[in-house]
């Protein structure tokens, strides 16, 4: 008898065990728990450590997460009557755990068709290139519709996203044909326009030369006639510090020599004329003196050799005669 109590005993402390642990229901910071009794909603469990009635209490954990489905791809037709592959992401958060539980019975079995119907009604009102070119208008439309429906849900869609359209092969050729055809374009373009700039150039590299060019002729000139200038003044300096008789015989002795091209001098002061006459009748009528001997003893004296004035007036004279 005491065996027997004493099995009771074990039996109902083993009993009591599991009641305490099935009655112990822990809930993380991500979810929240729907407590059912007897078949029937009673309470939400925010995240801790929860007791509930074991037998009659149910708990349903929510993951309050955001979370991602993959939209199946899927043969799409265009407005423009071609047909492409498409397939997309869909990001979405729970709000409410009463409602994506009770609302609808499968929830990512029904957001996955739905994202596929409206994928389908979107791109069927788009042509082609808009359908390639208009993936965010896409995204935003799919997205809007998606949260339409899902708000009864208690989802919140938070992102679409297409993963990529892919159109038939022969227009996939037709397009890389095209894309190339484009890039040769831009090519030809580039190179245009680097010969344009490259003749700019030389034309302003040749127009440059030019204007230094000018430019430096333009400073020779400048010194040339500056150093001209300089020589007439020089000259004429020289001229002006010349003695009268000096002068008269350099133009008497130039006059044979300009009288061989049938030249005309004539001086053009009359008193200067009239004054070079006179000196030549002088001149004429003058005798040479005779030579005279040396004096001293020294034969190099410069008093021996006859007087620069004397052989002028000698050429003088026989240029007379």
């Amino acid at each position: 008898m005491a065996v027997f109590a004493g099995a009771a005993l074990v039996i109902l402390g083993v009993f009591l065990l599991i009641m305490l642990l099935l009655s112990v229901k822990v809930i993380r910071p991500y979810q929240k728990g729907l407590v059912e009794r007897l078949g029937k909603f009673n309470r939400i469990l925010e995240p801790g450590i929860h007791f509930i009635i074991p037998f009659m209490e149910r708990v349903k954990v929510v993951d309050m997460r955001e979370h991602v489905v993959d939209v199946p791809p899927q043969e799409v037709i265009c407005k423009d009557n071609v047909v492409v592959t498409v397939d997309a992401v869909v990001y979405y958060q729970i709000l409410d755990p009463i409602k994506v539980i009770y609302n609808v019975s499968n929830f990512l079995m029904a957001i996955i068709k739905l994202a596929q119907t409206n994928l389908r009604a979107i791109i069927g009102e788009m042509e082609l290139d808009e359908t390639l070119s208009g993936r965010d208008i896409i995204n935003a439309k799919l997205r809007e519709e998606l949260d339409k429906i899902t708000d009864r849900w208690g989802v919140k869609i938070t992102r679409v996203e297409i993963q990529r359209i892919d159109p038939p092969k022969d227009i996939q050729d037709a397009m890389a044909k095209q894309m190339t055809a484009e890039r040769e374009k831009r090519a030809m373009i580039l190179i245009a326009e680097g010969k344009k700039e490259a003749a700019i150039k030389e034309a302003e590299g040749q127009k440059q030369a030019a204007i230094l060019k000018a430019e430096g002729e333009k400073q020779r000139q400048i010194l040339v006639a500056e150093g001209q200038a300089e020589a007439i003044r020089k000259v004429l300096e020289a001229l002006s510090q010349a003695d009268e008789k000096y002068l008269t015989l350099q133009y008497i002795e130039k006059m044979p020599e300009l009288a061989k091209y049938g030249n005309l001098i004539v001086p053009y002061d009359t008193e200067a004329l009239i004054g070079l006459l006179r000196i030549l009748q002088k001149v004429k009528e003058t005798p040479l003196p005779e030579p005279r001997p040396p004096k001293g003893d020294n034969p190099g004296n410069e008093s021996a050799s006859i007087s620069p004035s004397e052989d002028e007036l000698k050429k003088l004279k026989n240029m007379m005669e």
